[in-house]
């Protein structure tokens, strides 16, 4: 999102505004140490050990239980998480990275292959799909994608369910290059959510 200033001779000038902004904290129930966040960080462990709640005031985020934007992953809008690691089952998983999700406004296009490296049947989605076992008749999912516009989460299994991977535009031509996992349905992060 962008807004105009004006500058000192009455010119327009683009400014860029925060979209996104989360408060982790090491303990649950947000006591403890907190670490204040307003864009991608790959590795937490140098602001805070551990992390064992959250509260986003705005934006969308992905979080990640490993550095580098890895391991098991999931998605959080504006709210308040109190102890994310019993609500996701996390077990002693912290949240070690975390990636904010641009907003975007526009068409969401995608063409999902029934195979590896953009084989097999193709089909190209423009809204969500909640099962592709029901709308496509794929017993294994779907195993690679092109995103050609907008923000999607695909999961593991039908109706939103199970662990979920964040896919923003471009190639993915193998999901045994995310953890082998095959994708039963999939929806867009819509502006809506922000």
């Amino acid at each position: 999102m962008s807004v105009h200033q004006v500058d000192q001779f009455g010119q327009a000038k683009p400014a860029i505004m925060t979209m996104g902004k989360v408060i982790f904290y090491e303990d649950r129930n947000f006591m403890g140490r907190s670490y204040e966040c307003t864009s991608d960080c790959s590795d937490m462990f140098s602001y805070m050990s551990r992390c064992h709640s959250c509260r986003v005031e705005s934006g969308c985020w992905m979080v990640y239980d490993r550095t580098n934007y890895m391991g098991n992953q999931y998605f959080m809008k504006r709210g308040e998480y109190a102890d994310y690691m019993n609500m996701w089952g996390w077990g002693n998983n912290y949240i070690r990275s975390c990636r904010m999700i641009p907003m975007y406004r526009g068409s969401y296009r995608m063409r999902i292959y029934e195979k590896d490296n953009f084989m097999g049947q193709m089909n190209e989605v423009m809204d969500d799909c909640d099962s592709f076992m029901d709308r496509y008749h794929w017993s294994s999912g779907c195993m690679s994608c092109n995103v050609m516009d907008g923000h999607w989460l695909m999961y593991e299994h039908p109706h939103y369910r199970g662990r979920m991977w964040y896919f923003r535009p471009g190639e993915y031509r193998s999901f045994r290059d995310y953890g082998g996992m095959r994708f039963m349905s999939m929806r867009r992060i819509m502006d809506s959510w922000y």
